[in-house]
């Protein structure tokens, strides 16, 4: 492995010596002091995290696979496996991120929608209700000419049947005057 830091090229290479118990505690006390300087979080996903303890799963790998190539080998077949799976799993989570905000942006366009259709009925609602309006006011001023109309013509019915009924007694009292009692 090869990497630079603070401007120096570092070349690690491959022991083929087998671990020690104290191989192992270095490596446990170097991933908990690398995972303190990178400052990785401790719960949730850390990428930091994820690279740290990749490192120190294949150095594991490396060390038992120089005890026992066979149980090295089932390792790497395991954490193969295991990062196919995280990959699996990143996959879906941001395919489910990516559908939640598909959600999120038609669920706010259609509420836009509603808002703006709401505000059109509503604006049909008081022009609906000032045609009514309208119709009642014509409808009441019909209604008052026609009983102004009505009573003109009932009044005149009466004056005119006064008239015809007065003609008609002074017909009579003329008859009665032209023609006497016989």
């Amino acid at each position: 492995r090869e990497w630079e830091e603070e401007n120096q090229r570092w070349v690690q290479e491959v022991s083929s010596a087998p671990s020690t118990r104290l191989d192992v505690v270095r490596l446990q006390e170097q991933l908990d002091l690398r995972l303190q300087q990178r400052q990785a979080r401790e719960t949730g996903i850390c990428p930091v995290r994820r690279e740290l303890y990749s490192q120190c799963f294949d150095e594991l790998i490396r060390e038992t696979t120089i005890n026992c190539a066979e149980r090295g080998l089932l390792l790497l077949r395991v954490r193969d496996e295991i990062q196919m799976t995280i990959a699996a799993y990143q996959t879906l989570y941001e395919s489910s991120v990516a559908f939640g905000m598909r959600k999120a942006l038609q669920a706010e366009q259609d509420k836009s929608d509603m808002e703006k259709r709401i505000a059109e009925l509503e604006e049909e609602k008081r022009e609906l209700e000032r045609q009514v309006s309208e119709q009642k006011d014509k409808c009441e001023a019909i209604e008052k000419r026609e009983n102004e109309r009505r009573q003109i013509e009932e009044k005149k019915h009466t004056e005119e049947v006064q008239f015809l009924k007065r003609m008609n007694q002074q017909l009579k009292v003329s008859k009665k005057t032209a023609i006497p009692n016989s």
